[in-house]
């Protein structure tokens, strides 16, 4: 099952431990892990369903292309990372 990890900045606003998931999709498992801690979903994804500007999700090391639909495939030996998009100069 792929595994996703919250990162720790993201710990310190929502508790999201690190686990493995059911889904073949960046949504089914987003959604896997919403069914258990609800209260990431408003944090991770706008109110149209897609990823918030501030939050960046990586599948096996590089950034998801989907960002609206979340249709990016993941594998059972994936690893999802959900981390804030930092800025700055």
């Amino acid at each position: 099952m792929p595994h996703v990890t919250f990162t720790p900045n993201l710990q310190r606003h929502i508790d999201v431990p690190p686990g493995q998931v059911q889904g073949e999709t960046v949504r089914e498992v987003l959604d896997a892990v919403f069914a258990t801690r609800p209260e990431a979903r408003g944090y991770v994804l706008d109110d149209q369903g897609a990823v918030r500007q501030h939050v960046v999700v990586f599948v096996d090391g590089s950034p998801i292309q989907d960002r609206v639909r979340l249709g990016d495939a993941v594998t059972a030996r994936s690893d999802i990372y959900v981390m804030q998009a930092l800025s700055g100069g």
